[in-house]
């Protein structure tokens, strides 16, 4: 009862906010609740990685669970980078042609110890039609065209998607994860600061009155 007459007391004749913050000092008991905070080292510092995708793909958010859960259950470095580039945006999971596929497959991995290996891409696979013949390959891609799914099954191959593979090779074993070129595109080429940096020009056209003797005087781009 006290209690209650102090509030009332503090309450007509202090401010506001003095009111609150003497309510604040008083001892909690049974009957009061408190809500607690949260005691961080670093405010303000968030991680800028991604923790889902962000793609509204039914299949790839199904895909996405199907690999946590591999991640958690087991020890496969296989399994964690193929998680984290399930939540990738479209730029940083390129696309990768047949041609490059064989390609990396005829260089880097073309010893006895990488022969019946699978092929993995987290991205789609593209057909190459400058290549005339297809060897027989097995390759997971989390999309195949139409032409390169023809090849590859046309040479005795097989295109398998990512939940296949899962149950073949549930920590990757026999897996060979290769990846497209991030920076093929034609963005990437205009890239970079100042002159002499090799990067592609922002013109409207070629000709006469664009940017001829660039570099050389102001109204042409920039002067060095």
């Amino acid at each position: 009862m006290a209690l209650a007459q102090t509030l009332a007391h503090f309450a007509k004749s202090a401010p506001r906010q003095h009111f609150f913050s003497i309510r604040s000092s008083l001892p909690i008991n049974a009957n009061t609740t408190a809500k607690m905070g949260i005691d961080l080292d670093v405010h303000h510092k968030r991680s800028g990685h991604r923790s889902a995708p962000h793609s509204t793909n039914p299949y790839r958010k199904i895909l996405h669970k199907l690999y946590e859960f591999l991640n958690r259950r087991t020890e496969s470095k296989f399994n964690a980078t193929v998680l984290r580039r399930l939540r990738m945006s479209r730029i940083n999971t390129p696309p990768m042609s047949l041609s490059k596929i064989v390609a990396v497959s005829a260089t880097e991995h073309s010893g006895k110890e990488h022969e019946g290996k699978i092929r993995a891409v987290v991205g789609t696979v593209t057909d190459d039609n400058r290549m005339l013949e297809v060897p027989k390959l097995s390759i997971c891609a989390l999309r195949f065209t139409a032409t390169a799914r023809a090849r590859i099954e046309a040479a005795g191959g097989e295109a398998i998607t990512f939940d296949q593979l899962a149950l073949r090779a549930p920590t990757g074993s026999n897996v060979i994860l290769l990846r497209g070129p991030k920076n093929a595109r034609e963005a990437v080429k205009h890239f970079g600061m100042g002159p002499h940096k090799n990067k592609k020009p922002k013109i409207e056209s070629k000709g006469r009155k664009f940017e001829k003797a660039r570099g050389r005087r102001r109204s042409k781009g920039f002067k060095v």
